[in-house]
């Protein structure tokens, strides 16, 4: 049932009705999460698309979902969910020091991959840059990394990477 109503239609009418059905019934939650990171196109993306909608209302919905989602991360190709899910993991309490490390891997990777798209790479700055905050040895890495890529971006990177610079730029000074 859950599936057909994902495949139904793919819009944000679909998705927000979806999303009023899970808040009826958050049982369901459980089996949208097994869909989304089953990773199948289209309706994993169908999913994502749903889950990010309703946990960024209801966040603490993301508990116990977070190793998962690390998990299936690095396997996602579709930018949708992999765009989603750095947009949840972003304002997620952040995962435990041995997840850290993989995570900087694979955001940096994408940030600086001429391959992928913007809004992947904007969730990826985002996510480095509260990582910094506890882990601040990455901040000149993400700055130099966002600097490397700004000529190359279009219009969208490069505001978010000029703000994301500026933030950097007085706390590596600060820092010194």
């Amino acid at each position: 049932m859950l599936e057909d109503l994902l495949l139904a239609e793919m819009s944000r009418r679909n998705t927000d009705l979806v999303a009023g059905v899970i808040e009826q019934k958050p049982a369901l939650l459980d089996d949208l999460f097994r869909i989304y990171l089953r990773n199948e196109e289209p309706v994993s993306r169908r999913a994502a698309w749903v889950i990010d909608t309703v946990t960024e209302k209801f966040p603490m919905l993301l508990e116990g979902w977070i190793d998962p989602m690390l998990e299936a991360l690095p396997s996602f190709s579709h930018n949708g969910l992999k765009r989603h899910t750095l947009r949840m993991l972003a304002r997620s309490p952040l995962p435990e020091k041995n997840q850290i490390g993989p995570l900087i891997h694979l955001c940096f990777q994408w940030l600086l991959s001429p391959m992928e798209a913007v809004a992947v790479k904007v969730h990826c700055m985002d996510l480095l840059y509260r990582i910094s905050q506890i882990e601040p040895e990455i901040k000149p890495e993400l700055a130099d990394s966002i600097e490397w890529r700004l000529n190359e971006e279009p219009p969208g990177f490069r505001s978010h990477g000029k703000k994301m610079l500026k933030k950097l730029y007085s706390e590596i000074n600060f820092q010194t």
